[in-house]
């Protein structure tokens, strides 16, 4: 996802594009990989003295809901990052630095004939270690 989709999503979906929420959509456009509410609060807090964690957050569950970030939780605590794709995927997340890769693979193909008689109404799969560059470091 770009910022251009981002905008046009926010206002397919009847949001306005604000400054905060450009600033907001930037600092996921430049991370590599899943970030917290906390890191994305002290960048605001650099442009916007005083901006309120309660703003940040719910701005982050908007732009969940409506698909422009996607959501994992590492160590019990929600973590944000730019959607890859409206397609289908899933993901290697590395523990330490959040940085994604995108798995080409769907274990549900595997599954479905063990679920036979049960719907199925959605699935996760993420896979999480360390990446080649935590590994040398």
């Amino acid at each position: 996802m770009n910022m251009s989709k981002a905008i046009e999503r926010l206002k397919e979906k009847g949001y306005k594009m604000t400054d905060k929420r450009k600033d907001m959509l930037s600092f996921f456009l430049k991370a590599q990989g899943y970030r917290t509410a906390r890191e994305l609060n002290d960048y605001m807090e650099e442009r916007y003295k005083g901006i309120s964690f309660d703003t940040v957050y719910r701005n982050l569950h908007t732009f969940a809901e409506i698909n422009i970030l996607e959501t994992t939780e590492l160590q019990g605590e929600k973590h944000f990052q730019i959607a890859c794709s409206d397609e289908h995927h899933h993901h290697f997340i590395c523990k330490l630095c959040g940085r994604t890769k995108e798995l080409d693979i769907c274990p549900m193909d595997n599954i479905c004939g063990l679920l036979a008689g049960y719907q199925i109404e959605g699935h996760k799969f993420e896979v999480y270690g360390i990446c080649p560059d935590c590994q040398a470091a």
